[in-house]
């Protein structure tokens, strides 16, 4: 219950920053925040990140729609472990966020542009669809390694203990 409550948060403050940008900001126009590291600039973006699938505004919606249902689905019947869960509901927030842009307007109201680098204006929800999506990564990437440390140790184990009956049968003869 705790992961549906908190993707209900991201979305609100996603919403809530949206309405703000859209009602304090013209479109295409731009106010720093952090004069040349981060400003914020209010664009409307038809497409998925880095405008990919522009005005493609059903076929969006319908993979967004899917996705939402995935990983309801997921945290509702899952055994998984809480940061799993709390990446998924991160990313459930946010793709219901923009899910709603979509719906309602058919373009994702963007506002925070990275000056210092040359890289999309993203939002809230995309913010926590990044954070959610990396912290699954870095998290699947230390299991593995922590998985193939317990093999390690397990085959060298085994291989100490099958040297040891060698040694202690070349003993007894």
């Amino acid at each position: 219950m705790l992961y549906f409550i908190f993707a209900a948060l991201i979305v609100v403050i996603d919403q809530l920053f949206k309405v703000w940008i859209a009602a304090t900001i013209m479109p295409g126009t731009s106010l720093p925040l952090i004069p040349k590291i981060l400003h914020l600039t209010y664009v409307e973006n038809t497409g998925a990140a880095f405008s990919i699938l522009a005005d493609a505004r059903w076929l969006l919606v319908a993979l967004s729609s899917v996705s939402v249902v995935a990983i309801v689905v997921v945290l509702l019947r899952a055994k998984l472990p809480r940061l799993v869960k709390w990446c998924a509901a991160a990313i459930l927030g946010g793709a219901v966020g923009n899910l709603i842009d979509r719906v309602r307007t058919g373009a994702v109201i963007d506002m925070f542009e990275a000056r210092f680098i040359n890289f999309a204006i993203f939002n809230v929800a995309d913010i926590f669809i990044t954070l959610g999506c990396g912290a699954l990564i870095v998290y699947y990437i230390a299991e593995e390694i922590r998985e193939r440390k317990t093999k390690t140790a397990v085959t060298e184990s085994e291989n100490a203990a099958a040297q040891s009956l060698v040694t202690s049968d070349d003993d007894e003869t």
